[in-house]
C-alpha cells in the first residue's frame, strides 16, 4: 500500500492554557475526497492550518510525502502587495505549472485578472483565492470554507471543478449539500480528538448521532459503577490486609479519574425569538415596481405579494441586486416606478450579513443590552445577559470581552443574538450561514419553522433554502425577477420542465382550500426531494400526540360509563363530553396529518 500523501499523528495544540486538540490524527491519500466537521473552535481551521505547514503543533508528527504539491485556501486571503489579481493568482504557481490556467480559473470565476485588490469585495477576494489555490492542480488542496461569500452559480461550479479533479482534497464547509456530493470520508474533531468515518458527509450524522447516544449509555454506566464502588467503600469497610479490597479502591480511584478527565460534550444552542403581536394578512404587496442605478436595471416590473406566514427566498449572482430588492420590499428604499404597500402592525427585525451592526469596541453585554444594565428582555421576560449568552455558546466570562475579539462564527451567533431578543414579526436575513457551524445551522432551522412571523431570506445555501422557504424569488438577469414556489430544488426543477408555477397561484389555490400556503412545494407541481424540517419534526411528535389523546380518551370514556355521574355532577359530565368530543376530533385531525406524512415519507423513499 503507497504511503499518504499526507499525515498527521497524535497532534496536540494548547491555546491559552485550554487543550485544543488532544492526539488529532488526518490521513490523506491519492484522491482522497475528506470533510473535516466539527463545533465552531473545536479546531478544524487550526489543524488544516497544521495540515498546510503553517502552525506548528506543540506535540506530534506531520509528514508530507516527498515531491507532493500542497495548495491551501484560508478563510481570510490577504492580496495585499499584488498589483492585480492575475499577480497574486500566478505568484501562486510553480516552475512546471501552466502560467495560462491562472487567467483560465479567474475568468471562470467572473473576473478578468486586471482587477485591483483593494477594490474588491468579499465575494470576489474569495474567488481570486480559489483561483490561486486551484491553478496549480496540487496533489493535496485544503480548502477551509470555500463556498463562503460565493454566490449560486460560483458554487456549482467549484463544485463540478473540484468533482473532476484527480487529486486528493480536504474540506471544512457548512453547505451541506457542497459536502455529501464531494465528499468520501468524514472526520470529525469532537473534544480535541478526531474520529474518521469512511463514507462522505451524507451519512455523518446518523453516525454520529449512534456514537453520542453509546457514549452516554456508557456515562450512564460508569456512573452506577462508581455510586456502587461509594457505596461499597463506606459502607462495606475496607480490610487493608487483603490485597484484593486495596485494588478495587484503586479501580474506583481510577473510575473517579476517568470522569474527571472526560470532556464533555459542548452545550446545544438555544435559540428563542421574541415574537411581537401578530401582522396584518398582507404583509407586502408591490405593484409593478423598478429600480435602476445609472443604466442599470436592478429591478423591473415586479409585481409580488406576501402574505402572513411566508417564507420568501431571494436567490441570485452577487451584484444582481438582492440585497437592493431586501430595501425595497422593506421600504427602507423607495421605487423609481410602482407602488409598494406594507401591513399593518409590522415589526421588522433586520440581519444583516456584513455583521457592520456591531461595535467592536464594545463588549458582548453592552452589545445585548444596549448599555443598559444586565438584563435581556426576551419573549417577554427578563433574562440576565450571561444567562441569555450561554443559549448561544458563548461563556460567561466572554461578557466583558470585545466584539473585536470573536471569531467569524461567534461574530454570527452574537448577531442572530441580537435580533433574536427583539421583538418582530417580520424577520428580513441576509446570508444568515455564513461562518455558523452545521449545529447552530440546525437549531436555526429549527426557530424559522417554527417562527410564527413571516421571513425574508437571502442565501446562497442550498439545502437550508429546501428546508425553510415556500417559495423563491430568483433573479432571471436585466431586472428581472421570478418567484416559483416551494425551495430551491423545486425551482431548478420547474426551470427544467420550463413550467414555472408563479407562487400567487399557489396562493389562489390556498385560499379556495386547496393547500396551506406553509405546504411548501404547493399541489400540482414538482415535489419536494425532501420532507421539510417542519414535516420530520411532525413525524416525530405526532404518534405521541395520538397516543396522548386516546389515553385521555380512554381516560374520559371511563369516566362518562359511570351511570351515577350525571345525577351525581351534572357540570362534570357535560365537561368530560366535551372534553371527550374537543379529543376526538384532534386525534382524527392528527392522524390524518401523520398518514399523509408518512404516505409523502414513503414516495420520497421510493423515488431514491
Amino acid at each position: 500500500m503507497a504511503a499518504p500523501l499526507l499525515s498527521l499523528r497524535d497532534i496536540h495544540l494548547t491555546f491559552g492554557g485550554t487543550p485544543l486538540l488532544t492526539g488529532a490524527d488526518l490521513l490523506v491519500a491519492e484522491n482522497d475526497r475528506i470533510c473535516l466537521v466539527g463545533r465552531n473552535g473545536s479546531g478544524k481551521s487550526t489543524l488544516m492550518k497544521i495540515a498546510a505547514g503553517l502552525v506548528e503543533s506543540d506535540r506530534g508528527e506531520r509528514v508530507l510525502r516527498q515531491g507532493t504539491s500542497l495548495r491551501y485556501l484560508p478563510q481570510e486571503p490577504d492580496l495585499a502587495g499584488f498589483a492585480t489579481t492575475l499577480a497574486y493568482v500566478e505568484a501562486g504557481l510553480g516552475p512546471a505549472d501552466d502560467r495560462h490556467q491562472a487567467r483560465r480559473h479567474l475568468e471562470a470565476l467572473g473576473l478578468s485578472g486586471d482587477e485591483e485588490p483593494q477594490r474588491l469585495s468579499g465575494g470576489e477576494v474569495r474567488r481570486v483565492a480559489l483561483a490561486r489555490a486551484l491553478a496549480p492542480a496540487p496533489d493535496v488542496l485544503l480548502l477551509d470554507e470555500p463556498t463562503n461569500h460565493l454566490d449560486l452559480p460560483a458554487i456549482e461550479w467549484l463544485e463540478s471543478e473540484l468533482a473532476s479533479r484527480r487529486g486528493a482534497v480536504v474540506l471544512i464547509s457548512h453547505d451541506r449539500r457542497f459536502l455529501q456530493r464531494l465528499t468520501r470520508t468524514t472526520i470529525w474533531i469532537d473534544r480535541g480528538l478526531t474520529r474518521r468515518l469512511s463514507r462522505g458527509f451524507g451519512e455523518f450524522e446518523a453516525w454520529r448521532d449512534d456514537l453520542l447516544a453509546r457514549e452516554a449509555e456508557e456515562a450512564h454506566k460508569l456512573e452506577r459503577k462508581i455510586a456502587s464502588e461509594m457505596d461499597w467503600l463506606y459502607y462495606g469497610g475496607i480490610t487493608a490486609r487483603r490485597r484484593r479490597n486495596q485494588g478495587r479502591v484503586a479501580a474506583l480511584e481510577g473510575m473517579r479519574q476517568q470522569r474527571r478527565e472526560a470532556r464533555s460534550v459542548q452545550g446545544r444552542a438555544r435559540m428563542v425569538v421574541s415574537e411581537s403581536e401578530t401582522s396584518g394578512r398582507l404583509v407586502i404587496e408591490a405593484e409593478g415596481i423598478s429600480k435602476q442605478f445609472g443604466d442599470r436595471p436592478i429591478v423591473a416590473d415586479l409585481s409580488l405579494k406576501v402574505l402572513r406566514g411566508d417564507r420568501l427566498g431571494i436567490v441570485g449572482a452577487n451584484g444582481a441586486g438582492k440585497t437592493t430588492l431586501l430595501n425595497l420590499l422593506t421600504g427602507q428604499l423607495a421605487p423609481d416606478r410602482g407602488t409598494l404597500k406594507l401591513g399593518t402592525r409590522l415589526e421588522i427585525v433586520t440581519l444583516d450579513q456584513t455583521r457592520e451592526s456591531l461595535d467592536p469596541e464594545a463588549s458582548l453585554a453592552e452589545t445585548l443590552t444596549g448599555g443598559r444594565g444586565d438584563t435581556v428582555r426576551v419573549g417577554g421576560q427578563s433574562r440576565h445577559v450571561a444567562s441569555y449568552m450561554k443559549d448561544f455558546l458563548f461563556l460567561p466570562e466572554q461578557a466583558r470581552s470585545p466584539v473585536k475579539v470573536l471569531s467569524g462564527g461567534e461574530r454570527a451567533r452574537l448577531m442572530l443574538a441580537c435580533a433574536f431578543a427583539r421583538p418582530s414579526n417580520v424577520l428580513v436575513i441576509d446570508e444568515p450561514t455564513n461562518d455558523l457551524d452545521l449545529e447552530t445551522l440546525d437549531l436555526l432551522q429549527e426557530l424559522l419553522a417554527d417562527y410564527q412571523g413571516t421571513v425574508l431570506l437571502v442565501s446562497h445555501d442550498r439545502d437550508f433554502l429546501d428546508r425553510i422557504v415556500t417559495s423563491v424569488l430568483a433573479a432571471e438577469g436585466e431586472g428581472r425577477w421570478q418567484e416559483y414556489a416551494g425551495g430551491y430544488s423545486d425551482m431548478q426543477a420547474q426551470r427544467a420542465g420550463n413550467a414555472p408555477e408563479p407562487a400567487a397561484a399557489r396562493r389562489k389555490e390556498a385560499a379556495q382550500g386547496g393547500v396551506s400556503s406553509e405546504a411548501g412545494a404547493g399541489s400540482g407541481v414538482t415535489s419536494p426531494a425532501k420532507l421539510s424540517f417542519k414535516e420530520k419534526r411532525a413525524l416525530d411528535l405526532l404518534p405521541e400526540r395520538m397516543a396522548a389523546l386516546e389515553a385521555e380518551i380512554d381516560t374520559l370514556k371511563g369516566r362518562l360509563a359511570d351511570t351515577s355521574l350525571y345525577a351525581r355532577d351534572p357540570a362534570a359530565f357535560k365537561s368530560a363530553a366535551a372534553r371527550l368530543e374537543a379529543c376526538s376530533a384532534e386525534l382524527a385531525t392528527a392522524e390524518e396529518e401523520w398518514l399523509a406524512l408518512e404516505i409523502k415519507r414513503e414516495e420520497l423513499a421510493t423515488r431514491k
